[in-house]
């Protein structure tokens, strides 16, 4: 059925909304524990990449594992709400998108206070960062399509196709510091980049920290994904009561 639209509002349970609230007071223990495993735990780098500032370095990666993991959810959903057109999965994609933006802007302010230290710069035009800022951009792109288009059916189609094309990105971003020569290190997998100033490897006990960073940060995307769900359900809801009411209005 074209553009489906499943009324939520007033029926959010209320064990779905203690469970986000305990996935949130989880996220908030984990975050703090992982910034005590960063700053109290995990070794210094060497001069090379940037000493004390390379901490700086499970924030960035983390970042940038939810900022491009939420546009690969955002890519899904479009797909799923072309197949279905089913307008939750049009919500999913959006809620998804909108942290995606939160991230990549984390992605990139991290970068520039890392990159100072190690680069003596606060940002270089090489490939890679100028992919990153770019993809930032198209997330900005994505949340301007949706404000431009007031119908929701065509909205929902023409965003999904721009989330789609706009996930091609991702795997052209993680390859770019593989494939080309970069100041921006390869933290995993091979690379032509294992000799580039900035360059690093990750020991067992930074693997340690980085993962249960990159966990935690996934813990407070699924409270950020439910919360922001949650309340475009309502108004989706609430503007379609409106509309109702005033229907109503107009033919009495």
């Amino acid at each position: 059925m074209e553009g489906v639209f499943r009324p939520t509002y007033g029926t959010l349970s209320t064990s779905s909304q203690q469970v986000t609230r305990i996935i949130g007071a989880i996220a908030a223990v984990m975050i703090a524990l992982a910034v005590a495993l960063v700053f109290f735990v995990a070794p210094p780098g060497d001069v090379r990449s940037g000493g004390e500032a390379q901490r700086i370095f499970y924030f960035h990666i983390s970042s940038a594992w939810i900022g491009f993991g939420s546009w690969l959810v955002t890519a899904f959903c479009s797909a799923r709400y072309l197949r279905t057109r089913d307008l939750i999965w049009d919500r999913r994609a959006y809620a998804s998108a909108e942290i995606g933006v939160l991230f990549i802007v984390l992605v990139l302010l991290s970068g520039m206070l890392w990159g100072r230290p190690t680069w003596n710069a606060w940002w270089t035009w090489d490939f890679k960062l100028t992919l990153s800022a770019l993809q930032f951009l198209i997330y900005v792109a994505y949340l301007m399509l949706r404000g431009g288009i007031e119908n929701v059916n065509q909205r929902a189609r023409f965003s999904s196709v721009y989330g789609i094309v706009g996930a091609l990105t991702v795997p052209l971003n993680f390859l770019v510091s593989r494939v080309l020569q970069s100041v921006h290190p390869a933290v995993f997998g091979p690379s032509v980049n294992a000799a580039q100033q900035g360059g690093f490897g990750v020991s067992a006990d930074r693997m340690v920290v980085l993962t249960f960073c990159m966990i935690a940060v996934t813990v407070l995307y699924i409270f950020f994904f439910r919360s922001r769900l949650a309340l475009l359900e309502r108004e989706e809801a609430i503007g379609t009561r409106k509309a109702a009411l005033i229907e109503s209005q107009a033919r009495a």
